[in-house]
């Protein structure tokens, strides 16, 4: 039970005791009093009745006209004028009900008096006894009369007590609640502070658990502060602060084979002409400087469409991807046109023949080297065209599908509406592969009556172009409903960035969960990383409603920016899924060994599960396991080895 409760008690069991021994006085105390006034009526009474019989002639008529009209007058149980021998002269007896009171109540509380009595005398001698009775109904009538105003009074008061005590009550509990709301915030993995109350005792329950959250808090702070030191350190140039060679290919590698992006995107190489010669003309320092300015240019230029990423192939050549520009001229353009705006006129004066650009395409599951061999090809011709120049290359023979906007607009609205959504479902294992956490749904669009299929990436940007992510993620999740309910296990769907914004369908999703509440504790929601950092008071206020209603929240592709912040702590997930750059070739990258190990140690002190995405073989299970990974998907585990990467 709770406190409340048990003070709400409290103060019934104090106010039912009350009440019941004030009425018990106060009706003990009418009864008494009534019983004295009827005792004195009786005597007098008694006494008159017995003076008037004294004055009248003592024939037997006589004497039953005087009881009789005596009788009819007043209000008595009995009237007994009898002989000093035991005769009866005459005698009244009330043959009634009792009237104005419930016999039950007479019952319960009994009035009892003696009746009175006085002598009629005849001359000198004693000539008959008067005995009488009033009748107790009328006294019964009052008490009970008293007894209801007494109860409405006592009503009324304990209405009135009881609104100022809830009043009361609750100002006294404000307090408590908020701690209680913190202690619940703890137990959902969420560790936030609160204002300390005034109340002595709950101040120094409050001082104490925020203490604890503070110095969990500053504890996952400080070795987030150490990962993101060691991912910097081990996946970043020393340089510049772009991704290094590995970590570049490994993200190239995760785009190339996973389903995140589009079908088709375009790599863009920048190579430095004559970089020895650089060093040796403008110095180490400036030389350095002149990289640096150069990787931060590259940065600058991923800031626009999504996905992109910079990185240092070697020494001066940098290379971005751009899985969301399909034409390699467009990218290289882009590119070009930031380098001699922000970047090439404070160092051409200097170095005339400073850079090279070129562009190529790519379609997915391209094998890296194949994209990087054709990037060269491009970086030679743009070379052999003269310095500071680009040049594109499209592969046409990988075309992707090309539609007008409206088009898409009509292609996607009627995807809902007509069944075109599909979902496919691959598994995600613990560290036996026998073993499965739960089936991620990964969305389809069917986009022709021959069933061509396409993936998330080759019409969620279009979508979110044209601000339609919102029905198209309900009609995942009306999808994953519909297979929960034929199939046994848990379903993990994904949310995407755009949408964890929108309000409107918030309510949607919240009122069609609603409907289902014993499905939502097998259902799943996860948001890509990117899409969490961007709305992250969105993102964390729509965890509180989904968890409220028994479903589970992660986050997709974790590791770009959350492995080096606190915020964390403050938002309650349920699992992670750490992005694939850092789980592809594990076993020969020992500082991702050990960046990955801590950062399974800090999800799993705030209960939170680790999930391995693009695992290429099920041999790197054990050495994810050895790492504290509690799960894993990917290529290489699902039912035929089809998996999504990630």
């Amino acid at each position: 039970m709770s406190l409340v409760k048990q003070l709400w008690l409290a103060v019934l069991v104090v106010m039912a005791v009350a009440f019941g021994g004030s009425l018990v006085l106060s009706v003990l105390s009418a009864r008494h009093y009534l019983q004295q006034q009827l005792q004195v009526k009786n005597f007098d009474n008694a006494t008159a009745l017995a003076l008037a019989l004294t004055q009248l002639d003592k024939d037997p008529v006589t004497i039953e006209l005087q009881v009789s009209a005596q009788f009819d007058v007043g209000h008595y149980k009995f009237i007994r004028v009898s002989r000093p021998t035991g005769e009866v002269l005459a005698e009244r007896v009330y043959e009634g009900r009792l009237e104005g009171a419930p016999q039950w109540f007479a019952d319960l509380i009994p009035i009892r008096t003696q009746p009175g009595t006085a002598v009629v005398q005849d001359g000198w001698r004693q000539f008959a006894t008067v005995t009488l009775a009033s009748h107790d109904q009328y006294a019964y009538q009052s008490l009970w009369q008293a007894t209801q105003q007494l109860l409405a009074w006592f009503a009324v008061g304990a209405l009135v007590v009881g609104t100022l005590g809830t009043l009361a009550l609750r100002l006294i509990l404000r307090p408590l609640h908020d701690v209680v709301d913190q202690a619940q915030a703890i137990a959902e993995r969420r560790f936030v502070t609160v204002e300390e109350p005034r109340t002595p005792e709950l101040r120094a329950v409050t001082r104490a658990m925020n203490d604890m959250v503070r110095r969990l808090k500053a504890m996952f702070a400080e070795e987030a502060a150490r990962l993101e030191s060691l991912r910097e350190r081990v996946n970043h140039d020393p340089v510049t602060g772009v991704a290094n060679r590995e970590h570049f290919l490994a993200q190239l590698r995760d785009i190339l084979q996973g389903e995140e992006w589009g079908s088709r995107g375009s790599l863009v190489v920048v190579r430095l002409a004559y970089l020895n010669e650089l060093n040796a003309r403008l110095g180490r320092q400036r030389a350095d400087e002149l990289l640096q300015s150069l990787a931060h240019t590259l940065t600058a230029c991923g800031d626009g469409p999504p996905g992109q990423r910079v990185g240092r192939l070697k020494g001066g050549e940098f290379a971005l991807v751009c899985p969301s520009l399909a034409q390699p001229a467009e990218a290289a353009r882009r590119v070009h046109e930031r380098l001699m705006h922000d970047w090439a006129p404070r160092w051409l004066p200097d170095v005339p023949d400073l850079f090279h650009l070129a562009a190529v395409d790519y379609a997915r599951g391209e094998p890296v080297g194949e994209v990087l061999a054709r990037a060269d090809q491009a970086l030679a011709q743009a070379q052999a065209r003269g310095p500071n120049g680009w040049h594109a290359v499209e592969d046409a023979a990988a075309p992707g599908l090309t539609l007008p906007a409206e088009r898409w607009r009509t292609l996607l609205t009627e995807a809902v509406s007509g069944g075109r959504l599909s979902l496919a479902f691959y598994p995600v294992v613990k560290n036996d592969p026998k073993r499965p956490l739960h089936e991620e749904g990964v969305i389809r669009l069917q986009v022709d009556a021959g069933g061509r299929l396409l993936t998330a990436g080759d019409f969620m940007p279009m979508a979110a172009n044209l601000n339609l992510t919102a029905p198209l993620d309900l009609g995942v999740v009306r999808l994953a409903i519909e297979h929960l309910r034929q199939v046994q296990g848990d379903v993990a769907v994904n949310l995407s960035a755009e949408t964890i914004a929108d309000f409107g369908f918030r309510n949607q999703l919240v009122q069609l969960l609603q409907q289902y509440p014993d499905l939502c504790r097998r259902l799943l929601f996860e948001v890509p990383e990117y899409g969490v950092y961007r709305q992250f008071d969105a993102f964390r206020d729509l965890v509180r409603s989904l968890k409220a209603l028994g479903c589970r929240v992660g986050i997709e592709h974790f590791g770009q920016r959350f492995a080096g912040s606190d915020q964390l702590a403050s938002l309650g997930l349920d699992y992670i899924k750490v992005h694939p750059s850092y789980v592809r070739g594990i076993r020969d990258n020992p500082g991702n060994q050990e960046f990955l190990r801590g950062l399974c140690s800090m999800a799993h002190a705030l209960g939170i599960t680790v999930i391995a995405l693009g695992v290429e073989s099920r041999d790197d299970l054990p050495l994810l396991a050895q790492l504290g990974f509690d799960g894993a998907t990917g290529p290489g585990i699902g039912r035929d080895a089809g998996a999504p990467a990630g």
